[in-house]
């Protein structure tokens, strides 16, 4: 009877043993599992934090630049307010104008640009005749050939080439002046001429209208 009571404990023994082993096992397993999972979650948590990170940076990044942007826009419009003198008009490529509102002969109303750090104006382009023609003023512009008949030269130094914007029979040099006096120089006769036949040649003795052109 011992002996079999003892075979017996032997065998509940092996039994809980392989149950004990059974459920080291499955506790191994599932901490794995476990311990997978938390590796998932941690992983996603970093990457979720990297992101939020990343989209922080984006965002003060974007709003200093737009604050630059608008410090330097701004900066621009003072500096310009600053520099522009009363009278002078912002235009394109990068150049200021004055209108005078008083007239003068063509060398006084050069010596006042010259006053001004600027110069007669040089038409450059059908947007800058287009633009001057718009100022509506029969005014003096920066092209004469007082120095040599018949050779048109800008204030520069430059000689005329195209683009040139002569009214139709201009060129006449006096020759229906009763005074006799030489036209060398050029006006932008805006009263009753289209843009694009607006010059006139014209004795630089009259008093025009002027206009200053300065590049910065």
């Amino acid at each position: 009877m011992a002996d079999y009571v003892n075979k017996q404990m032997i065998e509940l023994n092996k039994v809980n043993e392989e149950n004990c082993k059974r459920a080291t096992r499955s506790v191994k397993t599932e901490t794995r599992r476990s311990d997978g999972i938390l590796r998932l979650y941690r992983m996603a948590a970093v990457c979720l934090g990297v992101l939020c990170v990343l989209q922080v940076t984006l965002n003060i990044s974007l709003r200093l630049a737009f604050c630059e942007g608008n410090v330097t826009a701004e900066k621009d419009l003072l500096q310009t307010k600053q520099t522009c003198p009363e009278g002078w008009q912002i235009k394109l490529e990068s150049s200021w104008y004055f209108l005078s509102n008083v007239k003068k002969p063509w060398k006084e109303s050069r010596e006042d640009c010259l006053k001004r750090g600027a110069d007669l104006v040089i038409v450059n382009s059908d947007m800058e005749q287009e633009f001057l023609y718009g100022l509506n003023k029969r005014a003096w512009i920066g092209l004469t050939d007082s120095v040599t008949e018949g050779t048109w030269t800008w204030v520069d130094g430059t000689p005329l080439t195209t683009p040139s914007y002569w009214h139709s029979q201009q060129l006449d040099n006096g020759c229906d002046n009763p005074a006799n006096q030489e036209k060398d120089c050029a006006e932008l006769n805006t009263v009753t001429w289209r843009p694009a036949k607006a010059w006139n040649d014209l004795s630089c003795l009259h008093n025009r209208y002027w206009i200053c052109e300065k590049v910065v």
